[in-house]
């Protein structure tokens, strides 16, 4: 019995295996693991084949260039931070030698006055040239006129104080003497010479017939090296260029003369005439100041030819 039952499993046992099949192929050894080798075994050709990388690859991202501490070294106290860098000095702007024993100073120069708080010399003013061509036209023109003046040299009293081409006029015009005898530029005794000819003689003839002819002008200020008014501060005046006459009063044949002051409620024919003349002298002049101006030109006319932008006149 227990032989039949060994026959009967072997039987069965045989036919088991007689009716299985192996595979095609059989399992790939796995690498040892010393080998260092990291190629994946080749799947069966039966199973779906999945690619092993991806078809786009990312590019590598580089890494930040952090240098990993050493955990063999002690460790430390962080370092200050770094000073921001200063910026670099400017080269300082190098300027005329100073005086032996004088250290320059490294403060900023103080910021400059008001033009009205500054000093003739803080100024730091400079002759006006004038044109030969000019200059020689309006002499020739004062010489039809028949003013006697004569040239003199250059004047430069510094600080801008000075007349490049100065003339010294003795007659305003003929048999009318300039008294005292005036330095001054020619554009000035040009405009002196129309004002008396065109505009003072004929009033006077108007107003004061029975004074005679006038026979000289006299004058307070031609050329003087100042400020306006005589200040210690502010502009330079037009006397200090030879750009201006004053007029203190006119001398005539007979009587008094007239003085040139403040006539504005004066009635009479005297008060007419200078009136008139003074509103006259802004056909000639570029300023006309008169006593009603201000305290300053009570006893004379102010007369200056400065050139302003667009022609402008001040007559007051």
């Amino acid at each position: 019995m227990r032989k039949f039952s060994t026959l009967a499993i072997l039987l069965a046992a045989t036919a088991f295996l007689a009716g299985a099949r192996l595979p095609p192929r059989g399992p790939l050894p796995e690498p040892r693991p010393d080998a260092g080798q990291t190629t994946s075994p080749t799947p069966p050709s039966s199973e779906k084949v999945e690619p092993s990388v991806p078809e786009r690859v990312p590019a590598p991202q580089p890494k930040p260039d952090v240098k990993e501490p050493e955990t063999s070294a002690p460790a430390q106290s962080p370092a200050p931070p770094a000073e921001p860098a200063k910026p670099e000095p400017a080269e300082p702007i190098q300027g005329p030698p100073l005086p032996p024993g004088q250290l320059e100073s490294p403060q900023t120069p103080p910021e400059e006055k008001p033009l009205g708080e500054q000093t003739l010399e803080e100024q730091h003013l400079t002759i006006e040239s004038e044109s030969d061509a000019e200059h020689a036209e309006c002499t020739t023109s004062l010489k039809e006129l028949g003013v006697v003046f004569k040239e003199t040299p250059r004047i430069d009293d510094g600080n801008g104080c000075g007349i490049d081409k100065p003339i010294i006029v003795s007659e305003a015009l003929p048999g009318i003497a300039l008294k005292p005898e005036a330095t001054i530029r020619c554009p000035v005794a040009l405009a002196l010479a129309r004002w008396m000819k065109e505009s003072v003689i004929p009033a006077a003839s108007a107003a004061l017939p029975e004074q005679g002819r006038i026979t000289a002008v006299n004058q307070a200020t031609a050329y003087m090296c100042r400020l306006r008014n005589s200040a210690e501060t502010g502009r330079i005046s037009e006397h200090a260029r030879g750009n201006a006459i004053d007029i203190a009063s006119f001398h005539f044949e007979k009587g008094d003369d007239v003085a040139v002051r403040s006539r504005r409620e004066d009635p009479t024919l005297t008060g007419a005439f200078q009136r008139a003349v003074s509103a006259a002298g802004c056909l000639y002049f570029t300023t006309v100041l008169d006593p009603e101006s201000d305290a300053a030109h009570e006893t004379h006319f102010h007369l200056d030819v400065i050139e302003r932008k667009g022609g402008y006149r001040y007559c007051h």
